[in-house]
């Protein structure tokens, strides 16, 4: 793995999973899947808790690999680098996705 590509790896797993999240909710409100219901979970809040949880665990994968001697760079700088933007990128996906648990979806 490049230095460069560690460094923006989780910036742009992030970027992906904001744009499939909120698209993902765009496609379930467009086809109605509003109303339809698994117990007291509507199959739309199901389907979204588990991209937004997908999201998280790839965010974390990503950070405990930088942390690893087999993905982590032989520089200090771009060990620390890695590892500050790949902590910015779970932040930010767990900050901008979790609308997804606590708003209305439509």
């Amino acid at each position: 793995m490049t230095d460069v590509m560690r460094i923006v790896l989780s910036p742009l797993v992030w970027l992906a999973s904001f744009s499939a999240v909120y698209g993902l909710n765009g496609l379930l409100c467009g086809h109605g899947l509003v109303d339809a219901a698994v117990g007291s979970l509507s199959v739309q809040r199901a389907i979204l808790v588990g991209a937004y949880g997908l999201a998280l665990a790839l965010q974390a994968a990503i950070l405990v690999g930088l942390h690893m001697p087999r993905f982590a760079s032989s520089s200090g700088f771009v060990r620390g680098v890695s590892v500050a933007t790949g902590m910015a990128g779970f932040v930010a996906a767990a900050w901008s996705l979790m609308p997804v648990l606590t708003t209305s979806l439509c």
